[in-house]
């Protein structure tokens, strides 16, 4: 079985579940907090080296402020149950915006949690242009791209996995995702289960892996 080095997740779908189950939109997000937990269990358990989260991007901050409020509440509760674990965590977004927590601030440099170990990134109110505009030409002619992007820490994505069945990257990390192999869970993120791990893994393992070669 070849494991991911990194993963991304792309956890879509809270608003649609909540409303599917008959609660109002930003009631969605908190009961995504322990997929996250429960996935990065299982990343722990196989051996995966790095994950990345998508928490919510500056896009986001346009929707309305209950459910902008409801997930920025979303995401410094899972950095607090993050902390309770062995894991290394690096918060990656724009600082500098209103919309960023300033909860989470403290973990813009990687901080080591427990016995540290498994990478953990979350993109806190990210943007794909703020985390490029520090790129120049030259960067480009060089090659030099990765280490002029602010998520310069963030490795190279070998598998995303999006739940809420949408097709797209949605801005994700666009040049650690250049080479990634991309799987699409239909069910929502808050139903997430160990099935739709393991199947993303398998997936994963049958795929020919040619980095562009």
């Amino acid at each position: 079985m070849r494991i991911p080095n990194h993963i991304g997740i792309i956890p879509d779908g809270n608003r649609r579940w909540a409303v599917d189950n008959g609660l109002s939109k930003d009631k969605g997000y908190i009961s995504g907090i322990n997929p996250g937990l429960s996935l990065f269990k299982l990343c722990q358990k196989i051996g995966v080296k790095e994950i990345t989260y998508y928490g919510f991007t500056t896009d986001n901050t346009k929707r309305p402020s209950v459910q902008k409020y409801a997930f920025i509440k979303a995401c410094i509760d899972a950095v607090k149950l993050l902390s309770k674990e062995d894991a290394e965590l690096l918060v990656i977004g724009n600082v500098d915006s209103k919309s960023f927590p300033k909860e989470l601030i403290p973990y813009t440099k990687r901080t080591i949690f427990g016995k540290g170990g498994i990478k953990v990134n979350f993109l806190v109110n990210y943007g794909w242009e703020w985390d490029l505009n520090s790129l120049k030409e030259s960067d480009l002619k060089r090659k030099n791209i990765t280490n002029n992007i602010k998520s310069n820490d963030i490795s190279r994505i070998d598998l995303i996995i999006r739940w809420g069945g949408r097709r797209r990257l949605s801005g994700f990390l666009p040049v650690q995702s250049v080479y990634s192999d991309f799987y699409v869970i239909d069910d929502f993120w808050p139903d997430f289960n160990e099935a739709h791990f393991y199947k993303a893994i398998n997936w994963y393992n049958q795929q020919d892996i040619t980095l562009g070669g």
